[in-house]
């Protein structure tokens, strides 16, 4: 890599120069483990207003059956179901997440790699190739800028914009001059406002990734055609780093490519929430479970976290979320859930869940309160101080600094299981769980034209 050669042609290069076999075991199993848990979230997905909204759409405009909705199983072209089978892994936010500078969903972009690998009939080893490009650029992009865009208002599908291109480029079998091309057509067109997740958050909160990555298909195809665009896209005039203010590291971006992978460094959800939540969700019930404290027990809850966190998820809204969305991005509402419930999954933020009114009684006695010194540890650590204060007077307290499924803590594979499993009953039985299981850590013997197959549900 040369300073001479743009940021988006640096990127190109490595991407169609990266092979099946200059990658680590580890890295292999790694992306086996996400593509198991992501086909897991997919499963949870399939059950969404949102999802059935944009499937009914596409399916009504149909178009070469080139690749399958997964669940589902109809056959619709590669751009119409990147953005179907995105938004089914996302919508429960129960996917992975990785968090310096910036958030990001790295297996947002999975379907990028899963609709063109079936388009052109790829083997699973391509496929997990072009799922190591999605992680690697995007966690690279989370840490590219300093302060990321999500503190300078924009949303993190901002990021995705570069990294769905050359993912898809990888399967089509882009050229370095085409991939530049496809970097340059996507990072023109998708910088995406930061609303989607502040105050009251509706069903896009999930959907513009996947857009993000569905255009990134669609750059791709343009660019075997032929189309141009913008190489300097990031760091030329009116770029990426000209537009959004200064402070960007560029070796953070393509500094050391290959040395090691980023996909290693990246971490799962053990609850279906937003990520800041996790480390308080789980100081939360180890109090409680430990001291057997009762919803009507609790005087007060103090929540100290970082400030971003109290910005995120104390906003006003979020003591009364009248939605999905809203509600797994609400720390007040997962803790009194929490409390309730001693537990939190996908029923948690179902339509009934939201009218409890055990979960009313206790949410405005939740209080959040930031921290000058816990901002300074983020993002190499998360901490979480909970303080409990119950009826009697007692107060009871835990101090946590990064959640399950961080790196350090990692999910294990029988967490990974009972993860699937729950997403996926009432629609695989535990046979079909199982053979499943199997053939997602065994893909590189298949193609991705027979793993997406398996994933659909028998009518």
């Amino acid at each position: 890599m040369t300073k001479d050669k743009t940021l988006s042609r640096q990127m190109a290069e490595f991407a169609v120069g990266l092979k099946y076999e200059d990658l680590p075991d580890n890295v292999v199993t790694e992306v086996k483990r996400y593509l198991y848990d992501s086909i897991g979230c997919a499963y949870g997905g399939y059950h969404t207003r949102d999802v059935r909204a944009i499937r009914d759409i596409y399916v009504d405009m149909g178009g070469k059956p080139e690749t399958t909705v997964l669940v589902f199983g109809d056959k619709l072209p590669a751009v119409s179901t990147s953005l179907i089978n995105s938004l089914m892994i996302r919508a429960l936010d129960f996917n992975d997440i990785y968090w310096k500078e910036d958030p990001s969903h790295p297996s947002d972009i999975i379907p990028a790699a899963l609709s063109v690998g079936e388009r052109q009939n790829c083997s699973m080893k391509d496929v997990i190739v072009a799922i190591v490009l999605a992680y690697e650029f995007e966690q690279r992009l989370c840490e590219f800028a300093i302060p990321g865009v999500r503190e300078r208002k924009w949303h993190h599908a901002t990021l995705t914009q570069f990294v769905s291109p050359i993912v898809a480029g990888k399967l089509l079998g882009l050229t370095v001059e085409q991939m530049t091309n496809a970097i340059g057509i996507n990072g023109c067109h998708n910088h995406t406002i930061g609303c989607p997740t502040a105050g009251r958050l509706t069903m896009m909160k999930n959907t513009v990734d996947p857009m993000a990555v569905q255009s990134g298909v669609f750059a791709a195809l343009m660019a075997q055609k032929g189309y141009t665009g913008t190489e300097a896209v990031i760091e030329g005039k009116e770029g990426l780093k000209d537009v959004f203010g200064p402070d960007w590291d560029d070796h953070k971006l393509v500094g050391g490519l290959g040395e090691k992978f980023k996909i290693l460094e990246c971490s799962m959800k053990a609850f279906p929430t937003e990520a800041l939540t996790h480390t308080h969700l789980s100081a939360l019930l180890k109090v409680v479970t430990e001291h057997d404290i009762k919803p009507e027990q609790i005087e007060q809850v103090t929540v100290t976290t970082i400030a971003r966190a109290c910005d995120i998820l104390f906003d006003p809204h979020k003591y009364r979320p009248d939605s999905r969305e809203t509600a797994d991005h609400s720390l007040p509402y997962c803790l009194a859930a929490a409390i309730v419930d001693r537990q939190i999954t996908t029923q948690t933020f179902s339509d009934e869940k939201l009218k409890d009114p055990r979960i009313w009684q206790v949410i405005d006695k939740i209080k959040g309160e930031a921290s000058e010194e816990f901002e300074k540890m983020f993002p190499a650590r998360q901490p979480s101080r909970v303080r409990v204060k119950t009826t009697d007077g007692a107060e009871h307290e835990a101090y946590l600094e990064y959640p399950k499924g961080d790196p350090r803590e990692p999910m294990t594979l029988e967490d990974l299981e009972a993860k699937f499993n729950g997403l996926s009953a009432g629609l695989l039985s535990e046979m079909q769980q199982q053979e499943l299981k199997e053939k997602i850590f065994a893909s590189e013997m298949y193609s991705c034209r027979d793993l997406m197959q398996a994933t659909v549900v028998a009518k």
